[in-house]
C-alpha cells in the first residue's frame, strides 16, 4: 500500500512538472480574440483588418510585450454573422479565459459582441464597426470604439460637400444599421450647415447586392450634382463599376473611396479619379509619425498599411496603452484606465471619451488622383483635415446611458 502511495505521488509530481511549462506559458500570455469575416464575400476586408492587428501585436511583442507578457492573437471567423461570432467568442471566454476581443467588420456583429462583452464582463473594441448607436443608445461599459463612427464620417463629408458648393445630392446606402445611421447623420448635418441643399434621391439596398442597375437608374433620373455613399467592400466596387457605363458620372463622396482593392477591382482609374473620401487613417496623412509608420510597415511587410490595416493597427495600439496604464489585465481596471486616455499615433491625437467610449478623432480628406507614390494605379492624395471637435456629438445628444 505504501509503495502504491509513493508511486502515485511520483506520478502526480511528474504530471505537474510536465504541466508547468504549459501553465507558465498561459500565465505569460495575453490573448486577444479578433472577430473578422475570414471566409465569404467580405473575406478580403476581414483579412486586411486582421493583418493590421497582427502587425500591432508584432510591434508590441518586439518591444517587450504587454506588462511583461506576450500578446497572442486568436483569429475568429465571424462569417459576418452575429450568432456565429458570439458563439465562438463565448467558447474562448469559457474555455481559455480570454478577456479581450476586437473586430472591424459588420456593425451587427459588433453590436452582438458588445452585448456579450457586457454579459461576460470582458472588453470588446472596434476600429471599423461604425454604427453610431454602438456608442449611442446601445452603449455599455465593456465596449470601446478607438475609431470612427457614422456620425463623424457623415458630418465630415457633409461639411466637405457643402464647402464645395454642391446643392443636389443623391444618397445610396446598405439597408442595415450602419447604412441607415450614416444616412441619418449626413442629412442631419447637411440640414444644419446648408439648408438649401436638396436630397434628390435616398436609396437603400441589401448588403451584398449584385445588380445595381435599378438603383443607378434612379440616381441618374434624379439629376444630382454629387453622390454620397458609405458603402464598403464589394458593395462599393459594384456600385461604381456598374454606374459608369450607365451614365453615372457625378463626383462620389464615400467613406471608403481610398480602398486600393476597390480601385484595382474596377480596372479603370477614370471611374475613381476625382472622387473624395474622409477617413480616420490614410497613407497620405502628412505627419512625421505616419511617414515613419508607413516606412517601417513597408520595410517589414513589403506592402503598405492601407486604411484597414492602419486603423486596426492604431486601435490595437490604443488598447495596449490602456492595459499599460491599468498595470493589469483586470477588466474593470482597464475600463477605468481607457476612459479619458489619449493616444498619439500616426493619425494624430485620439482621445477616448468616458461618457460613451467613443474616441474623438480627426478625419482626413482624400481625393483619388492618377499620380501617386504608392501604386501604379490611381490612389489618394491628401486634401486637408477636419478636427475632432468639428464632428463631435455632445455627450448629452448621443443617447448613451452608461451604466
Amino acid at each position: 500500500m505504501r509503495k502504491k502511495i509513493v508511486y502515485g505521488l511520483c506520478f502526480l509530481s511528474m504530471v505537474l512538472m510536465l504541466a508547468l511549462p504549459f501553465y507558465a506559458a498561459a500565465a505569460n500570455t495575453i490573448k486577444l480574440g479578433v472577430t473578422e469575416p475570414l471566409s465569404g464575400t467580405f473575406k478580403d476586408i476581414g483579412e486586411r483588418y486582421l493583418d493590421g492587428v497582427l502587425y500591432a501585436v508584432q510591434v508590441i511583442n518586439e518591444s517587450g510585450g504587454l506588462l511583461g507578457k506576450k500578446v497572442e492573437v486568436v483569429p475568429i471567423d465571424s462569417e459576418l454573422k452575429p450568432d456565429v461570432a458570439t458563439r465562438k467568442a463565448l467558447s474562448l471566454i469559457l474555455k481559455d479565459d480570454v478577456k479581450f476581443f476586437c473586430g472591424g467588420t459588420g456593425s451587427s456583429v459588433g453590436a452582438a459582441m458588445a452585448q456579450l462583452a457586457e454579459k461576460q464582463n470582458v472588453i470588446m473594441f472596434t476600429y471599423g464597426m461604425d454604427a453610431a448607436s454602438m456608442t449611442g443608445a446601445k452603449c455599455n461599459k465593456n465596449f470601446f470604439r478607438p475609431g470612427g463612427s457614422t456620425d463623424g464620417r457623415s458630418f465630415a463629408l457633409a461639411q466637405l460637400i457643402a464647402k464645395m458648393g454642391y446643392k443636389r445630392i443623391a444618397i445610396i446606402v446598405q439597408d442595415y444599421s450602419f447604412g441607415q445611421e450614416a444616412l441619418a447623420a449626413f442629412k442631419k448635418e447637411m440640414a444644419k450647415i446648408s439648408p438649401s441643399t436638396i436630397i434628390v434621391a435616398e436609396l437603400y439596398h441589401p448588403a451584398g447586392t449584385k445588380d445595381y442597375a435599378p438603383y443607378i437608374s434612379q440616381i441618374i433620373a434624379a439629376k444630382p450634382d454629387a453622390i454620397f455613399t458609405p458603402n464598403w467592400g464589394n458593395d462599393l466596387t459594384l456600385l461604381l463599376k456598374q454606374g459608369r457605363p450607365m451614365g453615372m458620372k457625378q463626383k462620389v463622396f464615400s467613406y471608403y473611396i481610398n480602398d486600393e482593392v476597390t480601385i484595382q477591382a474596377l480596372g479603370d482609374d477614370s471611374i475613381m479619379i476625382g472622387n473624395m473620401g474622409a477617413e480616420i487613417y490614410t497613407l497620405s496623412i502628412p505627419t512625421k509619425k505616419n511617414e515613419e509608420f508607413v516606412a517601417k510597415f513597408h520595410k517589414d511587410k513589403g506592402y503598405y498599411p492601407t486604411w484597414l490595416r492602419g486603423k486596426a493597427y492604431m486601435g490595437t495600439m490604443f488598447w495596449a496603452e490602456a492595459v499599460k496604464k491599468a498595470g493589469t489585465t483586470d477588466v474593470a481596471a482597464v475600463i477605468k484606465a481607457w476612459e479619458g486616455l489619449t493616444y498619439d499615433g500616426p493619425a494624430g491625437l485620439w482621445t477616448m471619451r468616458a461618457c460613451d467610449h467613443q474616441a474623438q478623432v480627426p478625419y482626413w480628406y482624400t481625393e483619388i488622383v492618377a499620380e501617386n507614390k504608392y501604386f501604379k494605379h490611381a490612389f489618394e492624395a491628401p486634401r486637408g483635415m477636419v478636427a475632432a471637435k468639428s464632428v463631435e456629438v455632445p455627450c448629452a445628444e448621443t443617447g448613451c446611458k452608461m451604466q
